[in-house]
């Protein structure tokens, strides 16, 4: 009987162990997966970083303007195209077609809703409308 108290416990210390183990693993595996992730994110920071300087070089504007010379034909504006508003058309009144269309139907007047018409009787009703 005293053996197996003594085997018992080097059982459970062993268990023990090996749990401990697999957990030391598992946490260095964790890590190690951490740090690729880390490593990733600092690489997309970069070419972030190198994109938005590109795009800084390619919009510069000296760069825009040779390319807009060389790629449009675009004319200085002279004075003689700078009007005031007072010296531009009036504008046409703008038409309602479709309010055109249902008034030649006949379905322009308005209409009474369900509501409309619980409003106007209740008001008709009242005792304080019928004594005045």
């Amino acid at each position: 009987m005293l053996r197996y108290l003594n085997i018992v416990p080097i059982v459970a210390l062993l268990g023990c162990a090996v749990y401990a183990y697999a957990i030391k693993y598992e946490t260095m595996r964790y890590s190690a997966e951490i740090v690729k992730a880390e490593h990733a994110i600092q690489r997309e920071r970069d070419a972030i970083s190198m994109a938005r300087a590109e795009w800084a070089h390619l919009s510069r504007p000296t760069r825009m303007q040779a390319l807009a010379d060389q790629h449009l034909d675009l004319v200085n504006i002279t004075v003689d195209q700078i009007v005031k508003v007072s010296d531009l058309p009036d504008h046409a009144a703008r038409v309602d077609t479709i309010g055109r269309k249902l008034e030649s139907l006949g379905l322009s007047e308005p209409t009474a809703t369900p509501r409309d018409e619980r409003a106007a009787t209740s008001r008709s009703v009242t005792p304080s409308s019928t004594t005045r």
